[in-house]
């Protein structure tokens, strides 16, 4: 045993932490950085620091990185080698033998082992590590954990280990009793000061927007790489939030000193050595762009700097549309706290923050969960495997949100991984079992189809395609469950062909999932899985796929792993089976396919088009074969509006689809089209009828006994009119057949029909009232109170203008051109005051009209004065 633990911090809490575990069996840790949780810790809980082995333990780590790294700086501290005494397993590799007493693994790899074997026989103690960090993996293998802790292994010690201080919420979900917690213990490391540089860019930069991050900002984030290697000594360490950000910033740093400077790219998918190289102290400078991999976990040496760009990616699903994708996002207070941590692990350090001291005060505290951002149909197959397809019964910290577990169990009814517990008694392992019509139960049942597709280890969707297809499809299910590189097309087949090709690390990383998932591919019976596929409904077998091509092949995968992706061409973009549009990127090679299957798409915020990455050509054949659940005929009864335009008319067909995409036509000539009509009138409302300024005016008219008299009179505003169509519109509405019957109706005597049997409508409101001068002058209905406009000259003698259904008339009184003179409601006052003033005002303009001193005595007329 090398002497170098005896410095890391954590050993002085290992004798209260194992007491700890003696008592409860649970216990939550809480370690800044490079105190040693990650790498003593295990050896002590196995009793590898002082003697032969006690127990055996194993430890889950988020990411695969960390996986490898923990194993070999704890054979390092053993003076032993990876793959005895401490082992590893990460998905398609493991490094382990009859004496590994400590296994480090992924939490997937930990979660397939559990529902393998959940009383994890000849293990004593699990230490999940990093659980501050909230991978979905990591909430889900620590439920399952306390529910065998529960049931079946009350003996099972289990400890969480976090860089943060917030271990209560952890405590209480540890805890063993309805009130307990589990223990905190609080592991104090040498916490050398990290001094802050705000350094925001000198001009304000584009905002991230989906997956784009502005090209100034990374530029001003290269400049202060450059900034931080003038003022700082040390390694610096940048992060940044993807990959595609890290080769750019890669770019602008490309002229530093290459003798002084060494760049490494850090992320998921980077190179074994290069995930080496970083571990291992430099003998140059070092500048470390990073994603987020390198925010916890082990020490990276020599690092005395980091500059962060406050920028991460995150998940995020349209579960309508079955969509994902990722998202860059601003850090969390926590997570740049992490971050700045990096600078001060072996000495005092510094961090260059690319924002300013105002927004990371606005920053949010934590980041949010991934089961509250994540695709969970993965999730909800594993709850089902374990009993609990609902997950309501499994110790989460954050329960999953009801519309994404329903969404995900849609998915897997459709893809035949659950059913409904009542639908059967016997096994049902028809891929089509569980239609997406089918009741969505939450006590439904995982299939043995369903229980195949989960220990394949990818997303149930390509197991799904893996099963159906057999062996020769794992070459394509492996491309899908791979990140692609960053300048990858959107051909799938063309990028399959080039990695078939490649002497790359990622062609490496792809052959060897491609070698994992041939050998997952079983049949019921346990043996290879052969060349043929079952359609969905379970109604036929189609012929060995060998005696078609790759096209073909990559089509049929990707169309069985996402059906409702299915997408046909219509005008210059496509329409996918889930009823979303979808574009393929200028000048792409797939553009003039009838058929795509889509593998990778995404909806950028705010559009309502998504954007196709990802594609294979297809036919019609596999696009039916493939979606055969979302398959449909009948006859359709629509009011339809075509794309583009603002009018609809009746649509009745005889149609077939597969899901929203219409596959074929024709007319149906006797149809009941009643409903499309009245749902026309809902859709399009009023306007689709012709409406003369007869039938408005006697709309109005009605409109105004309702406001006076209520009932029995009908109300007539448009949501009324439209919901008693058929009492004042019928007969004309059953005879209508199209649009342009609605057109031809009489408005105005279809609307008499809402005039009360008991009520005479020209005595109510009538449409004409005869004045003084003879005339018989029109009401004007439209405002709250009835007008009467004329000229002044006809009024004479009418002391008192008539009210209509109690309601006094408004006079408007016009001047001989017609033009307003003056309004009252009370004619008598205006004779006595007001009219002394028009008359001096018009009288010179109009000289040939009789202008009395006393109205009241004048006869009323409408012609001029003759002796004028």
């Amino acid at each position: 045993m090398r002497s170098e633990w005896s410095g890391l911090p954590v050993r002085h809490v290992l004798p209260e932490l194992a007491a700890a575990l003696d008592e409860y069996g649970v216990a939550v840790l809480t370690a800044p950085p490079g105190t040693g949780k990650t790498t003593l810790l295990p050896l002590a809980l196995a009793g590898l620091l002082d003697g032969p082995p006690t127990r055996k333990a194993i430890v889950a780590e988020p990411r695969r990185m960390a996986v490898r790294a923990a194993a070999r700086r704890m054979a390092w501290l053993l003076e032993s080698r990876v793959g005895a005494e401490v082992g590893f397993s990460v998905r398609g590799e493991r490094r382990a033998g009859p004496d590994t007493i400590v296994e480090v693994v992924t939490t997937g790899v930990l979660l397939q082992r559990l529902q393998r074997d959940p009383e994890l026989g000849g293990v004593d103690v699990v230490l999940l590590d990093e659980c501050h960090e909230r991978h979905l993996d990591a909430d889900t293998a620590l439920a399952f954990l306390l529910d065998v802790r529960a049931t079946l292994r009350p003996d099972l010690r289990l400890l969480a280990t976090s860089a943060t201080a917030d271990a209560a919420p952890w405590a209480r979900l540890l805890g063993t009793g309805e009130d307990a917690t589990a223990p905190i213990i609080h592991a104090s490391g040498t916490l050398h000061p990290v001094t802050a540089i705000w350094a925001p860019p000198p001009r304000p930069t584009a905002p991230p927007h989906g997956l784009r991050v502005d090209p100034a900002f990374l530029s001003h984030v290269a400049d202060v790489v450059r900034r931080a290697l003038a003022e700082r000594h040390g390694d610096v360490l940048c992060f940044l939030p993807g990959v595609g950000e890290i080769g750019r910033v890669a770019g602008m740093l490309a002229g530093l000193d290459p003798g002084g400077v060494q760049i490494l790219q850090v992320h998921g998918q980077a190179p074994a050595h290069v995930q080496d190289a970083v571990l291992s102290p430099g003998r140059t400078r070092r500048v470390i762009l990073a994603t987020s991999v390198a925010e916890s976990s082990l020490t990276v040496p020599g690092v005395r700097v980091v500059v962060d760009s406050g920028l991460a990616r995150e998940p995020r699903t349209d579960h309508a549309r079955g969509l994902g994708s990722l998202t860059t996002v601003r850090v969390s207070r926590a997570s740049a706290e992490q971050r700045a941590g990096r600078a001060g692990r072996e000495a005092p350090g510094t961090v260059y923050r690319c924002w300013s001291r105002a927004e990371h005060d606005r920053l949010p505290e934590y980041s949010r969960p991934e089961i509250a951002l994540a695709d969970l149909t993965g999730f909800a197959l594993q709850a089902a495997c374990w009993g609990d397809p609902a997950a309501t019964g499994l110790a989460l910290l954050d329960p999953p949100p009801p519309a994404a577990m329903a969404a995900a169990r849609r998915t897997l009814h459709a893809l035949g991984a659950l059913r409904p517990r009542a639908a059967s008694t016997g096994p049902d392992t028809r891929a089509g079992a569980g239609q997406p019509g089918d009741p969505e139960l939450s006590d439904a049942v995982v299939t043995d189809r369903g229980r195949r597709m989960s220990a394949v280890g990818v997303h149930p969707r390509l197991a799904r395609a893996l099963i159906d297809l057999g062996p020769r499809a794992a070459e394509v299910v492996a491309l899908l469950s791979e990140q692609l590189p960053r300048d990858a097309g959107d051909d799938l087949v063309a990028i399959w062909r080039s990695a078939r090709r490649g002497g790359d690390g990622f062609s490496a990383r792809w052959r060897r999932e491609a070698e994992r998932l041939a050998r997952a591919a079983p049949r019921e019976d346990g043996s290879p899985a052969p060349a043929r596929h079952t359609d969905p409904a379970g109604t036929r077998t189609i012929g060995p796929i060998a005696t078609r091509n790759d096209d073909h092949l990559a089509g049929m995968v990707v169309a069985l792993a996402y059906p409702e992706r299915v997408a046909r061409r219509r005008g210059g973009a496509y329409l996918m089976a889930s009823g979303t549009a979808a574009e393929l990127p200028p000048g792409s090679r797939l553009g003039t396919a009838e058929w795509l299957a889509v593998a990778v798409a995404d909806r950028p915020t705010g559009s309502a088009t998504a954007r196709i990455t990802q594609a294979v050509v297809i036919d019609e054949e596999i696009a039916r074969l493939a979606a055969a659940p979302l398959y449909g005929s009948g006859d359709e009864i629509t009011w339809r509006i075509p794309p583009g335009q603002r009018q609809g008319d009746v649509s009745a067909r005889r149609v077939e689809r597969l899901g929203a995409i219409e596959l074929s036509s024709s007319p149906l000539r006797d149809a009941d089209v009643r409903p499309a009509v009245l749902a026309g009138l809902r859709t399009e409302g009023l306007s689709v009828l012709r409406w003369s300024p007869e039938a408005a005016a006697l709309r109005e008219r009605l409109a105004f006994c309702r406001r006076a008299l209520g009932e029995p009179w009908h109300p007539v505003d448009d949501d009324s009119l439209v919901g008693a169509a058929d009492l004042w519109l019928e007969p004309e509405l059953s005879r209508a057949r199209r649009r342009s019957d609605l057109e031809r109706i009489d408005v105005a005597a279809a609307l008499l029909r809402l005039v009360p049997w008991s009520a005479r409508l020209e005595e109510t409101a009538p449409e004409r009232i005869e004045v003084p001068s003879g005339s018989r002058i029109r009401i004007d209905y439209s405002g709250e109170r009835p007008v009467l406009a004329a000229k002044l000259q006809e009024l004479f003698g009418w002391d008192e203008a008539p009210s209509v259904a109690g309601v006094p008339l408004v006079v408007h009184l016009l001047s001989p051109a017609g033009r307003p003179a003056a309004v009252t409601g009370d004619l008598a006052s205006f004779w006595r005051e007001g009219y002394r003033a028009v008359r001096a005002e018009l009288r010179g303009r109009y000289p040939k009209h009789p202008w009395p001193e006393d109205p009241l005595s004048a006869v009323a007329t409408r012609r001029t004065d003759p002796r004028r």
